[in-house]
């Protein structure tokens, strides 16, 4: 029987249940200190804020994925991790303040010294809880026994990745080479070479073994006596199958009918994640499109007046894997820019497959204005709304530029297209070359995260605020 481990926070439960209580318990030791001796529980605006502080912990938790990594961060990164998790919950609850009207009701003493006992109990308890973690590794008995099958030669690298990730979830107790004797005394790292390939079954028959990682190739001959003890026995088996695409492209086992597949793609996410980042869109949408009718009122006159034509523009632009779409903006170009396009390629600032150009004079005065302010782009929200983009990604090209593409170029189009992204808040009016901003759209799609949408979001902000790089 192999009871499957689990991913995200249901794996790091401890380390939610202390931290969870760090804050409890900073908020009642700051109450008690700044109300002479009470309790929070016997004010209803801080009863309230009890049970506030441990679902906006989670939500923090789950959207920048501060767990991530946790036991093999050092102290000054795990001192970073805390530090940062405090100031974003900081941050939350004073907007979550500000939207019920009642951030004056709460004392700042009570608050600031919430934070700071926070901080360092949060820090004190992850440390404790991870020292914990590795002694009872060493000397627990209930995790399950896991025995490795390789051959000798890659057996540190394969002992050496199975440590990093054995996290509550199996004890390491033994190496089986297969294509050589077991010297006396070996050792594979910490792990003691246990048998060889005769003497491998009779390991089995008496020794604790509840689970086999096999490291070998699918045409190694070996492979049927490796696999006649496990089938005898019915000890759980991983067998390492060795795939033909790279190891920055995550895996995962797929059932396709009777069908088992091994699944690769760039970045593999969950249900949740994805339905989130719809939720977002969605909403952003419908504030968006409230921002473009307003918009409306004052920008299409102006547009009519400077240039007469339609207010909107509209253009066959390609979306995630090379689907087509029409994209939507207020028009900030006189109505033959597609026209005079290419008598000014000449002129383009980009290197490779898009066009730019300082002072582009197929640009009307006002449309200057909306672009710099990007109010161009908010007719995007209803392509947002449809379906066709998200609100973060990466710039859907042109039909003419995506014709042009190279093979690697497509890599960049792996997700749906967005509003913002990666290279657009990185410095976009000072990268001229189209190569890098392919490295910048695959950069955010291997790295996608909800969190990263988020600090995109924020940068965006800062940079339409600022006005900086804006083209």
């Amino acid at each position: 029987m192999y009871r499957q481990t689990k991913n995200g926070l249901g794996k790091h439960w401890d380390f939610i249940i202390v931290d969870i209580f760090a804050l409890e318990l900073s908020l009642f030791l700051a109450y008690f200190i700044r109300n002479g001796g009470s309790l929070p529980t016997g004010d209803s605006l801080y009863r309230n804020l009890i049970l506030f502080l441990p679902m906006l912990h989670i939500v923090v938790a789950f959207v920048f994925g501060n767990y991530s990594g946790i036991l093999r961060r050092g102290y000054l990164k795990e001192l970073s991790a805390v530090l940062v998790h405090c100031l974003l919950m900081a941050g939350f609850l004073l907007l979550y303040f500000f939207i019920v009207q009642s951030t004056d009701q709460y004392s700042r003493a009570v608050l600031i010294l919430t934070g700071t006992f926070s901080f360092v109990s949060m820090y004190v308890g992850r440390l404790v809880l991870r020292y914990l973690i590795k002694h009872m590794e060493e000397t627990s008995l209930s995790l399950p026994y896991m025995l490795v099958v390789t051959q000798a030669a890659q057996a540190e690298s394969v002992v050496q990745e199975l440590k990093r990730i054995c996290y509550n979830r199996f004890r390491l107790t033994g190496v089986v080479y297969t294509d050589q004797t077991v010297p006396a005394g070996s050792m594979v790292l910490d792990v003691p070479v246990v048998a060889d390939l005769s003497t491998y079954g009779e390991y089995m028959r008496q020794q604790v073994v509840d689970e086999i990682f096999i490291a070998l190739k699918l045409s190694d001959p070996c492979l049927p006596q490796v696999v006649s003890p496990i089938e005898e026995t019915g000890t759980t088996a991983h067998l390492n199958v060795p795939s033909l695409f790279p190891a920055s492209f995550p895996q995962t086992v797929s059932q396709f009918g009777h069908y088992t597949a091994i699944t690769s793609s760039p970045k593999l996410v969950t249900r949740t994640q994805m339905a989130l980042k719809r939720i977002m869109d969605i909403a952003a949408a419908v504030v968006g499109l409230l921002a473009t009718g307003i918009a409306f009122l004052f920008v299409a006159p102006i547009i009519k007046i400077q240039a007469p034509g339609p207010v909107f523009f509209s253009q066959m632009r390609v979306g995630k894997n090379g689907r087509p779409f029409k994209i939507y903006k207020f028009r900030s170009m006189y109505v033959d820019a597609e026209e005079r396009k290419k008598e000014l390629m000449a002129q383009n600032q980009m290197q490779g497959l898009m066009f730019k150009m300082e002072n582009d004079p197929r640009i009307f005065p006002f449309g200057h204005f909306i672009r710099k302010a990007s109010i161009d782009e908010l007719p995007q929200f209803w392509n947002i709304l449809k379906g066709d983009m998200s609100l973060v990604g990466t710039r859907p090209p042109t039909l003419d530029e995506y014709k042009q593409y190279e093979l690697h170029h497509k890599f960049r189009l792996a997700f749906k297209p967005g509003i913002t992204g990666m290279w657009q808040v990185s410095g976009r009016s000072s990268i001229t070359d189209f190569e890098e901003v392919v490295k910048l759209d695959s950069e955010y799609i291997r790295n996608w995260s909800i969190g990263l949408d988020i600090k995109i979001i924020l940068k965006t902000v800062k940079v339409v605020l600022l006005r900086e790089g804006a083209e």
